[in-house]
């Protein structure tokens, strides 16, 4: 969004400061609502009230502006430079962005504390430095990058701190966020905005009464559309643990209330995600169970990663694991996993395409289509470029098992044990309409036809009614916050009726990873010399 709606010159550069001061007089929405696309005013995604924040319909695919989104601000906001001042700033306060220059030795970084021996002070770039330390008595910054978590330690850089090393301690800007999260603070879209959206909401109408004016009253009315398989399954079979939860866990010690994004105040959840932008793609199936797998690897790693596990839903699609944009099957899914892994987020950009629309038909799975790197010019419009970019080594995220489970009690033991599970629901007309509170729809024969994950249960101390807390993947302005309660035992939709799971791991994948990283180092350094 800052690349598009701020003053500075999009993806051919800008400032941090600038970028805070814009934030302090603008509302600026999360990536569920504007989903980073690599692209700004300079190179074809000019600013407008539909790319602030974005929603597409799941049957005519058209997309509109959205009413009522979450919003933030930056409130307090400066310049700071000076190794002294900086330390502060960072221990008092949280992370500063800096201006940095970029020598082709940080290009290559891989670990330790870095040191530039060039004198190189050109600032290029800009970072974000997170904290501080000393390792054998050499003071360093601890300091995110933006290329990757296949750049350096895990996408961070530790630079060597007092010495203003690639000029680090030179450029600064801080800012403080403002609260609009306590009182739920949104979005109020003008007359022109509303226009807009009921103009296009009509046109959808419209396509949607055609369609239906076109069937005889004797035809069976055409069923929603699906982004999820009724009945999930494992090509090759199940590979379940020798010992399920379920026979492990005695239901009477459970808890009334478990919830993965609140364990004695820590959240161990992914982040959100929207399968509708920045186009249509019925990806649930693989959002998901995505999301799932990464919310037990922030639980295997007691969330000490250095950001939160978020898996690659783009690369799923991209390699027809289990479907493409018209739908899918989560099982296929758990099984990529465990044979080939999946990649962060970090890897390829979520686009809600299918690959052969990606690449002009062009339907093959390589390795560009898991973990990509490119290099300068910003893409001109309409042009990929990928011809400027180049497969990259990653972090593969395997399943060591995977299996279906069903009903409440088995839910219950293996969320509690094992972390998040992904469920089949029929979505309902009502169902999108969800704004909070506990969902329950009456239907005599749930057709299940979307995939959203389960990530605790509750139970309201008021009625005692049980309830499954759930994540969708419509973005944080569906629901409360992206997320759901739903009825428990009865009038659920199907939540409790077919489910995955799979158990997170880091072994390595069957096939020889030397044999791939070569060749990817080859097509890297075409781009850099």
């Amino acid at each position: 969004m800052l690349i598009s709606c701020s003053g500075d010159d999009g993806c051919h550069g800008g400032e941090a400061y600038n970028a805070f001061d814009w934030m302090a007089k603008n509302e600026v929405t999360d990536e569920t609502c504007a989903i980073y696309r690599a692209r700004g005013h300079d190179n074809g995604e000019a600013c407008s009230a539909q790319l602030k924040c974005d929603n597409c319909d799941h049957n005519t695919k058209k997309c509109f502006a959205v009413d009522k989104h979450k919003i933030y601000h930056s409130d307090e906001y400066g310049k700071v430079s000076g190794e002294e001042k900086m330390m502060q700033e960072i221990y008092q306060r949280g992370p500063i962005a800096c201006g940095v220059a970029v020598p082709p030795a940080m290009e290559n970084y891989t670990h330790g504390i870095f040191n530039d021996t060039t004198g190189d002070t050109n600032i290029v770039h800009d970072i974000s430095v997170v904290g501080f330390g000393v390792e054998n008595g050499v003071k360093y910054w601890t300091v995110r990058n933006s290329w990757g978590s296949h750049y350096g330690e895990d996408g961070f850089i530790r630079v060597i701190r007092g010495i203003n090393n690639i000029a680090i301690e030179t450029d600064c800007a801080w800012a403080t966020p403002k609260d609009t999260w306590t009182n739920d603070v949104r979005h109020e879209s003008t007359k022109e905005e509303l226009k807009e959206i009921e103009a296009v909401k009509e046109e959808i109408k419209a396509i949607k009464e055609e369609e239906k004016s076109k069937q005889s009253f004797l035809q069976i009315p055409k069923a929603k559309k699906a982004c999820r398989v009724e009945k999930a399954f494992f090509k090759n079979g199940p590979k379940p643990e020798a010992v399920p939860a379920w026979e492990e866990i005695d239901q009477a010690t459970l808890p009334d209330n478990w919830d993965w994004g609140n364990i004695d105040n820590v959240n161990y959840l992914s982040w959100n995600k929207n399968q509708h932008i920045p186009e249509y793609c019925g990806s649930c199936w693989a959002q998901g169970t995505t999301s799932s797998l990464a919310d037990r690897f922030n639980i295997l790693l007691k969330n000490k990663n250095p950001t939160p596990v978020g898996l690659n839903a783009q690369v799923i699609v991209n390699c027809e694991a289990g479907g493409d944009c018209e739908g899918g099957n989560p099982g296929g899914v758990w099984e990529f996993a465990s044979d080939e892994g999946i990649p962060d987020s970090s890897c390829i950009q979520y686009v809600a395409l299918d690959l052969s629309k990606q690449k002009e038909g062009h339907r093959r799975c390589e390795a560009i289509d898991k973990c990509r790197d490119c290099t300068w010019p910003p893409c001109d419009v309409g042009k990929t470029c990928l011809d400027k970019c180049w497969a990259v080594d990653y972090k593969h995220y395997y399943t060591s098992n995977y299996y279906d489970l069903r009903g409440a009690e088995k839910m219950k033991a293996e969320i509690y044990k094992n972390g998040p599970i992904g469920c089949g629901i029929e979505a309902t007309d009502n169902f999108e309409k969800y704004t909070g509170g506990i969902y329950s729809e009456h239907i005599m024969f749930p057709q299940i036809n979307h995939e959203i994950a389960v990530v605790g249960w509750g139970k309201d101390a008021s009625t005692g009614e049980e309830y499954w807390l759930g994540r969708n993947s419509w973005g944080t302005y569906w629901g409360e916050y992206g997320f759901f309660k739903m009825a428990m035992h009865k009038n659920n939709l199907a939540i409790e009726t077919d489910c995955t799971a799979g158990i997170p791991s880091f072994k390595k994948n069957r096939v020889d990873e030397d044999i791939a990283r070569p060749h990817m180092e080859l097509l890297r350094n075409k781009f850099i010399q």
